[in-house]
């Protein structure tokens, strides 16, 4: 029987570096389903979803959630909504490292492989659009064009941030808070860490009424960034899809309130 990897029809096909696909006659490529969307659209849960229908493992493509630590800030994937599927590039790097696109391209590229030899489908889920673009489109790699066909899928916008103080945001960026650290490296870039700045260096000589104010400041400033966010990353994806992907991408999954049951499902998973 013919491994799943290898029989799951690619929704995109990426021409090889230099080469047509045809100049390969009777190879069979491998696949590599890629999860796209703007922040808070829901691209884990629909991840999931696909992992329940075929058996695969997750990548992730996230410039801050690669980091350990502030795990509701970065929004990670909890073990629990893992439900046993391997991630990674999940929470494995020091908090003040540097990640780069050729990093990710690089460690993406060997979970790739190591995946494939699980005999397991790949999906890489999320994140930054650029690392996306960087694995799949960089000429002086050629390594994953050559290898595999692509299936996209990408998904719209919802809201986040009042969940994610109530899940224990302000407590968990003040464990990590140094007035001196520098907000240009690491995981202190992430939305959702410097606008607490202010709050926390005036929290301790306050009153109380000040004090909420600030938090309430710092609250708003992440709403206003994280719906400044999306509109940037979906510049890249359609830029990613005309440029790039031409027509065959599917969108897969739109949420604009709740998507469920039988109707999701065939949307997903059946095909056209």
């Amino acid at each position: 029987m013919m491994p799943l990897h290898k029989k799951m029809q690619p929704g995109v096909q990426i021409q090889p570096c230099g080469q047509k696909l045809n100049s390969f006659p009777g190879r069979e490529k491998d696949k590599v389903v890629i999860v796209m969307g703007a922040t808070a659209t829901g691209k884990s849960r629909l991840s999931i979803d696909l992992a329940t229908q075929f058996p695969a493992e997750f990548i992730s493509p996230d410039k801050m959630q690669v980091y350990k630590g502030l795990d509701i800030v970065t929004n990670k994937i909890t073990k629990e909504e893992q439900r046993g599927v391997p991630h990674h590039l999940l929470g494995k790097l020091n908090p003040s490292a540097d990640f780069t696109a050729p990093n990710f391209r690089d460690m993406s590229s060997l979970a790739i492989d190591t995946i494939l030899g699980h005999d397991r489908l790949p999906i890489i889920v999320g994140g930054s659009n650029s690392f996306i673009e960087h694995l799949v489109d960089d000429y002086d790699h050629c390594s994953f064009r050559s290898k595999v066909d692509c299936c996209f899928l990408w998904v719209d916008v919802s809201k986040r941030v009042d969940e994610m103080v109530r899940n224990g945001m302000v407590d968990e960026v003040r464990k990590m808070f140094d007035p001196n650290a520098d907000y240009g490296r690491g995981i202190r870039r992430a939305i959702g860490f410097p606008e607490f700045d202010n709050y926390f260096r005036n929290e301790p000589f306050v009153d109380p009424k000040t004090r909420s104010r600030l938090l309430q400041e710092a609250i708003n400033e992440i709403k206003d960034n994280t719906c400044k966010l999306p509109c940037r990353q979906l510049g890249k994806i359609h830029r990613l899809r005309n440029r790039k992907l031409g027509k065959g991408v599917d969108q897969a999954w739109k949420r604009n309130g709740k998507v469920g049951g039988r109707k999701r499902e065939r949307r997903i998973f059946q095909p056209r």
